[in-house]
C-alpha cells in the first residue's frame, strides 16, 4: 500500500510541475514576467515565480518534501500557505489565463480579504 502511495505522490508532483512551466509560459505571453525551474529531468521539484508588479511577488514551491505558496511585498511577506490551500490559490492565480486579467488589474482573493 504504502510504495503505490509514494508512487501516486510522485505522479502528482510530477504532474503538477509540468503544469507550473505550463502556467509560466502562458504568463509571460500574457505581459507577466514568470519562471518556472526545475532541478534535473526527473521533474520532482520545482520553483516558479511570477512579479504582479509594484514589487508584488508571488512564489511557489513544489517538491516531494511539501508545496508552499508564498506572497510578498516590497520584500515583506504577505502570505504564506502550505498544501492543498496553496493549490487552490495557484488555481486563482491560473484564472488571470483562463480571465485573460491583465498584470495591473490581477488582485489575489486572500490579499483582497486583507
Amino acid at each position: 500500500m504504502f510504495i503505490r502511495l509514494a508512487e501516486q505522490h510522485r505522479q502528482f508532483v510530477q504532474e503538477l510541475v509540468m503544469n507550473l512551466k505550463a502556467l509560466a509560459i502562458v504568463l509571460e505571453r500574457r505581459g507577466y514576467l514568470a519562471s518556472c525551474y526545475t532541478c534535473g529531468s526527473q521533474m520532482n521539484s520545482a520553483s516558479f515565480m511570477v512579479s504582479l508588479g509594484d514589487n508584488h511577488l508571488i512564489r511557489f514551491l513544489v517538491s516531494d518534501y511539501g508545496i508552499t505558496w508564498t506572497e510578498m511585498r516590497d520584500d515583506r511577506e504577505l502570505m504564506k500557505l502550505e498544501g492543498a490551500e496553496a493549490i487552490a490559490q495557484l488555481q486563482e492565480l491560473a484564472n488571470l489565463v483562463k480571465h485573460q486579467i491583465a498584470p495591473q488589474d490581477y488582485r489575489p482573493t486572500a490579499v483582497q480579504q486583507a
